[in-house]
């Protein structure tokens, strides 16, 4: 999937739904990819009217939809893996509607058993190559 404009990310967002089977969802991508973009947008067609930003410095966001909660968390600033248990990341999983976890390098070999979706968003210059598996 490509996009080129920001208003395509609701294209992307369309396809990616019927997708979801599993309670996490692993984004990937460098600084500027658009994972925040994408949640934005993903909030949106969740029926979320909460205000969707980076939570680059807050760790993890808390969203409200009607199917339940959404946690957004950013792992970029966290070192190790003791400090992703510190900020309680099982009890968010357990009790979850869906978990977007950016920069999840960190967490990603705790995830072994787990069901998992993975979207890798790619910045090739003027568009972003989106991969969902």
């Amino acid at each position: 999937m490509k996009v080129k404009s920001y208003n395509e990310w609701d294209q992307i967002v369309e396809q990616i739904i019927p997708q979801l089977k599993h309670n996490i969802l692993l984004l990937k991508g460098n600084l500027g990819a658009g994972k925040t973009t994408f949640t934005q947008f993903l909030l949106k067609k969740l029926e979320s009217n909460d205000e969707v930003t980076s939570p680059t410095y807050s760790i993890v966001n808390e969203y409200n939809t009607p199917k339940g909660k959404v946690y957004h968390f950013d792992l970029y600033r966290l070192k190790n893996i003791e400090e992703v248990y510190d900020i309680g990341i099982e009890e968010y999983l357990d009790n979850a509607f869906l978990c977007i976890i950016e920069w999840p390098e960190v967490y990603e070999e705790e995830l072994y058993g787990l069901k998992y979706h993975t979207m890798s968003i790619v910045n090739t210059g003027d568009e972003r190559e989106v991969l969902f598996e």
